[in-house]
């Protein structure tokens, strides 16, 4: 009955979504009132980050029934959002209209469809791992029709949307698909893994691919710190470069507080409050900030037994997933981006030149569009070094120049941060105003 009583409230009360280009000089303001439910917060961040949207600010506040965030955001080029198509697809997302089926392109991957069989791949990570992937795939005719691939402290996720090569739709053999699952899982089985190789077959579903890709990592535990010549343990994390994260009391208000420091990129917000939702761990309270090249956040959290973290041990996890939630997207390495006319084995034949080459793909993004692959890769040589440029100049003359484009480069590690206090965001509000009389800040420069 209580949980027919919330839906009824959540009903009679739908999400409010106010979006204006006058209240900030160069941003553009989303401004979202709701009913508070667990996941609610990430469900936001989400609508956001699929449109591949920047947020630079963003103020957060769920104590309580009512949920009130506003969030400052740019389009990659660092504009305000002026397309009324994107703007509407924004309000219609938020607000969840039933007659509305989102239709962007940036939606991949997080609307069901039944034209791709999901792969979901797991195993240690290894120089040549995804051309072994793809040769596979190919010699089974299945096509990739768009992957992300991620790596993280020697562990490998992707997840695959593939088609049969010859039909163009999902593939529904129950024996060709235990012949995929058997012959990727042979791949992915590294000698002396401590851990277990997996590979599942799944239909299609509404789990957003970027947080999939979260969640099988988190269950590899690639959080897990493996000590390193040279590198010291957790004691010295204050000495590593960012991100730099902590988790401390708030024992006058009864929360956790976490604050986060880190080089800022596209979806970090997304990744953080993703990371904390399947923690099953609250947002209460929250403010976002980007410095130039750099991002602070911090949150008040509790459980979702209403309950701040009490243990040491559950603090140190925390810490160290929010860390690997920063790094598992991190632009590691070369950015290559490839535009080209998509055929089948493609993907097969450019990774295998990338293993020839003796380049290391630290992350991939593959997708087609209009029968054109467009696909991006960061890449290092087999020791984790900067690629030589000579190698890519030779990798670009065999492939083609237009074909291959070096898009950025970065090699080199940001300086480690000096230590923050409690608070450094939102202990002023803390001291100055009661929860109840608490009211969104509504304009910033």
């Amino acid at each position: 009955m209580d949980d027919e009583y919330a839906k009824l409230i959540r009903r009679m009360n739908p999400p409010r979504v106010v979006i204006d280009n006058n209240a900030c000089e160069n941003a553009t303001v989303i401004q979202v009132d709701s009913v508070n439910k667990h996941g609610i917060l990430l469900d936001v961040v989400q609508v956001i980050s699929d449109m591949n949207l920047v947020i630079t600010k963003a103020y957060i506040s769920s104590d309580g029934v009512w949920f009130m965030d506003v969030f400052n955001v740019i389009d990659r080029n660092g504009n305000k959002i002026r397309d009324k198509e994107v703007i509407d697809y924004i309000q219609r997302r938020i607000e969840n209209n039933p007659s509305f089926a989102p239709s962007l392109r940036e939606s991949v991957g997080v609307v069901p469809t039944e034209e791709h069989t999901v792969i979901e791949l797991t195993g240690t990570d290894r120089p040549g791992l995804l051309s072994e992937i793809c040769a596979v795939l190919t010699d089974l005719h299945c096509n990739v029709a768009t992957a992300e691939i991620w790596t993280h402290n020697t562990r490998a996720a992707a997840v695959v949307h593939v088609t049969d090569d010859s039909s163009g739709c999902a593939i529904k053999d129950p024996s060709r698909l235990s012949t995929i699952r058997d012959l990727l899982s042979n791949v992915l089985r590294g000698s002396n893994d401590p851990k277990t190789a997996r590979t599942t077959l799944s239909p299609p579903g509404v789990t957003n691919r970027d947080r999939r890709l979260h969640q099988i990592m988190f269950a590899d535990r690639d959080y897990e710190r493996i000590e390193r010549e040279g590198r010291g343990g957790l004691g010295d994390r204050d000495k590593r470069p960012l991100p730099h994260v902590t988790v401390v009391d708030c024992v006058e208000k009864d929360y956790t507080v976490v604050t986060m420091r880190a080089k800022d990129r596209p979806k970090l917000l997304f990744d953080i409050v993703c990371t904390l939702t399947d923690m099953q761990y609250v947002v209460f309270h929250g403010v976002v900030k980007t410095l130039r090249t750099e991002a602070f956040q911090e949150f008040y959290i509790r459980h979702v037994d209403g309950f701040p973290i009490s243990l040491e041990a559950e603090r140190e996890r925390l810490v160290q997933c929010l860390e690997a939630a920063i790094e598992r997207r991190a632009s590691e390495g070369m950015e290559l981006e490839l535009c080209t006319k998509d055929r089948v084995g493609l993907l097969s034949d450019i990774t295998r030149i990338f293993r020839e080459n003796s380049l290391c793909i630290k992350r991939a993004e593959i997708s087609t569009e209009e029968g054109m692959a467009r696909d991006t890769f960061y890449v290092t040589d087999v020791t984790g070094n900067p690629v030589d440029p000579k190698i890519i100049d030779s990798i670009r003359r065999q492939i083609g120049d237009k074909v291959l484009n070096v898009k950025h480069s970065s090699s080199i590690s940001p300086k480690a941060p000096q230590p923050t206090t409690i608070g450094f965001l939102l202990g002023n509000f803390f001291k100055a105003r009661s929860f109840q009389n608490f009211k969104l800040i509504r304009s910033y420069s």
